[in-house]
């Protein structure tokens, strides 16, 4: 009983994470440049950031294992892409700020989380 409240806590706090990761994403992106690859990178970065942040909320309701899983592994894929889409924009220099620096950081904590539990899940389904 604790241990499904303490999870539920964790749930939780990773759902306002990763929505906060995709807010302060979508506000970076208003201030990229208009010419490309300012709309591209603007694009594909709302779509990584959003899906990290509305996949984790569908996993969290996975109606099996084997879905949970498949989603957080979708959830740790969206993560990376947003950081590696993050990473571009520093090194194109599209914009420099600290809230850049923030999301880059924020982006690696996010793609370790979500790497770990994917692999947890994994090694839990084979255990089945």
């Amino acid at each position: 009983m604790i241990d499904d409240i303490a999870m539920g806590d964790i749930s939780e706090q990773l759902k306002a994470r990763t929505m906060r990761f995709a807010l302060d994403a979508c506000g970076l992106i208003r201030r990229l440049p208009r010419e490309e690859p300012g709309p591209t990178v603007r694009r594909q970065l709302a779509k990584s950031s959003t899906g990290l942040a509305f996949n984790y909320r569908a996993a969290c309701r996975a109606r099996s294992h084997a879905e949970f899983t498949a989603r957080t592994g979708v959830v740790a894929e969206e993560a990376d892409e947003s950081l590696g889409w993050l990473e571009f924009i520093e090194a194109a220099r599209l914009l420099a700020s600290d809230e850049l620096k923030r999301l880059i950081t924020e982006a690696r904590e996010l793609v370790a989380i979500f790497s770990s539990a994917y692999g947890t899940a994994r090694r839990n389904a084979r255990k089945r």
